[in-house]
């Protein structure tokens, strides 16, 4: 049985939330910070967007906790929640910043480096993933890090199931460059005479 910080179990503490108690909250949200953080952070660019996103996500929490199937791990509910509000942060991104149009140089091809990727540490993977556009990251994240499909992420997402395999592909590629130091963020390119 899981158990808070001060010895409250789970179902208690999710009852008292149920009942808008705001120390149950307050316990709940301490309890799960850093789990939530750590899924508001890859989805997004800033420290500040993820707490943007961590402060709707547990909104959305308390809103839906009556939702909650007390037969299935809690985490993952509360997983799920949170890759929604980061998709839902990410949809209104783009509404409201019109599609970034980044210019592609078509680059001699560089070989992938399979020796560079299984060196990196997990944290220097995730600092990269974050240089990517947004609109790679997200399909990267969805698709790799969390196991949607492509036609799961195409609705999610609004776009088709071509674009998300594009840029999942993009995504890719960028952090390839990424890895051999040819990729400045936001998608420009270092050309051979740099």
């Amino acid at each position: 049985m899981a158990v808070t910080p001060n010895n409250t179990a789970l179902p208690d503490l999710l009852a008292g939330c149920l009942c808008n108690r705001r120390q149950n909250q307050e316990q709940l949200y301490r309890q799960f910070y850093g789990y939530a953080m750590s899924i508001c952070l890859r989805y997004t660019p800033t420290r500040e967007s993820a707490l943007e996103v961590l402060n709707d996500g547990f909104l959305n929490v308390f809103k839906r906790l009556d939702q909650y199937d007390s037969a299935q791990p809690f985490k993952d509910w509360l997983r799920h929640i949170f890759i929604n509000s980061a998709m839902d942060h990410y949809r209104q991104e783009v509404h409201h910043h019109q599609q970034e149009v980044i210019e592609r140089v078509e680059q001699t091809v560089v070989s992938e480096s399979v020796e560079a990727f299984s060196q990196l540490a997990h944290e220097d993977l995730l600092a990269l993933i974050k240089q990517l556009s947004p609109a790679y990251r997200m399909v990267f994240n969805l698709y790799v890090i969390d196991g949607f499909t492509h036609e799961e992420i195409a609705s999610q997402l609004g776009i088709s199931v071509g674009i998300s395999k594009s840029n999942l592909s993009r995504a890719r590629e960028d952090l390839r460059l990424l890895v051999n130091g040819l990729l400045l963020p936001m998608g420009q390119i270092y050309t051979l005479s740099n």
